[in-house]
């Protein structure tokens, strides 16, 4: 049986949550991400704020510049993981394999649960209607018969759209006189490339395949077959453990070349980080450092480990791969673990009994940071690890070391 794939894509998610929360926002132009104060990106932004062009992905002193009245507000991860959960619930009702891409989208195969196109797009209406019925937001969906396609049909109508394309002829009868960014892989980068030699619609890429697959190689192969419907890609199930790495950062508002501070922050990514992992029912066999400096260098460290990859294990040794860096001004800072595999009661190892007890290092570090910045990190640690608290505690810390 052919493949029939569902993909499902929230509008302006993280806006639409807070519009619904709030519906005294509904109709202005609202920015989700770093204040216009402060130094980051646009996350979301409302159709509203988009009418001024302002983009995720956009640098938040642009978009005050092209939107100066519009509402800015940092985002509340939290709260868009939880609608994600519920989001999942109803998706996973109709699919058989379902593979999320992030908090606010996925595609879903339903070729055996559906059957047919009929019943799928009929599939694909009832999505749209308990989520809306049910969490009082609105999706554009697609339905097609390659994960490509399907993307490219929940994007035509967008928002609250609903769009079908069936076949490959249906796919290129309606690209082929299109940008070739409006394809799938073809970013701002490989488009110019394109452009250099003079294609510029998916029309030019099919006529000129050979070229492109000689100038190109593998990209070119997949760009090509793209650009003649040819998609044969399944959904893959998503598993936590598939991952390679999990990890916890944050961007500094304001360059630091404070070292002591920075190790109290690894003391929090440590936590949260360890909270993640034990959350999504993985554990690690190795430490990753990261940091950026001032400069936009980034720099990774890495470190295996054999004891336990508890937040003492993962702050012990990130504060041992941070003493033997370059020290100049930092921009960023994350901690992480890697080689993940499930935790399903993992054997302690000779090394797991024979290493020095770090026992009480991370309730040590936070007493020593609570005397130093008068917070109450151990009374207030769950809501500390999550989240837009964990930015503000690190900022406060940044600006009251």
């Amino acid at each position: 049986m052919k493949q029939i794939i569902i993909h499902v894509d929230m509008d302006a998610f993280y806006a639409s949550v807070e519009v619904r929360d709030d519906p005294s926002l509904a109709g202005k132009p609202l920015i989700i991400g770093a204040l216009p104060s402060e130094r980051g990106v646009v996350a979301t932004a409302s159709y509203e704020a988009r009418k001024y062009g302002v983009h995720s992905a956009m640098n938040i002193k642009e978009a005050y510049r092209r939107c100066p009245h519009g509402i800015y507000m940092h985002p509340n991860f939290e709260k868009y993981r939880s609608v994600s959960a519920q989001l999942r619930k109803i998706w996973y009702d109709y699919a058989v394999k379902m593979e999320p891409i992030a908090l606010d989208e996925a595609y879903l195969d339903v070729t055996y649960s559906a059957g047919d196109f009929e019943r799928a797009g009929e599939m694909a209406r009832e999505i749209k209607a308990r989520t809306r019925s049910e969490l009082g937001l609105t999706c554009s969906v697609g339905v097609a018969y390659s994960k490509t396609a399907a993307k490219t049909a929940s994007e035509e109508k967008k928002p609250d759209g609903y769009f079908e394309i069936r076949t490959p002829e249906d796919f290129v009868n309606l690209m082929i006189d299109r940008d070739v960014k409006s394809l799938y892989t073809v970013g701002a980068k490989t488009a110019e490339k394109l452009n250099r030699y003079g294609i510029y619609t998916v029309r030019d890429i099919r006529t000129r395949k050979d070229e492109i697959l000689e100038r190109f190689g593998k990209h070119g192969q997949l760009i090509t077959e793209l650009a003649f419907g040819i998609d044969d890609r399944k959904v893959v199930e998503y598993k936590p453990e598939d991952a390679k790495s999990l990890s916890r950062e944050v961007t500094f508002q304001e360059d630091t070349d404070n070292y002591r501070m920075l190790d109290d922050v690894l003391v929090l990514l440590a936590l949260s980080v360890e909270d993640r992992a034990r959350r999504h029912g993985v554990h690690g066999k190795g430490v990753t450092l990261k940091l950026t400096y001032a400069d936009m260098q980034s720099i990774t460290r890495s470190r295996l480990i054999t004891a336990e990859d508890d937040a003492a294990t993962i702050y012990t040794e990130t504060s041992r791969l941070l003493e033997q860096v370059e020290k100049r001004p930092v921009r960023l800072i994350g901690a992480g673990l890697y080689n993940l595999s499930p935790d399903e009661g993992r054997q302690l190892t000779l090394d797991d009994y024979l290493r020095d007890p770090e026992e009480g290092v991370i309730e040590k570090r936070l007493h020593e940071m609570q005397e130093h910045y008068g917070l109450d990190f151990a009374g207030h640690l769950e809501d500390i690890l999550h989240g837009r608290v964990l930015y503000r505690t690190i900022e406060y810390m940044r600006k009251h070391y």
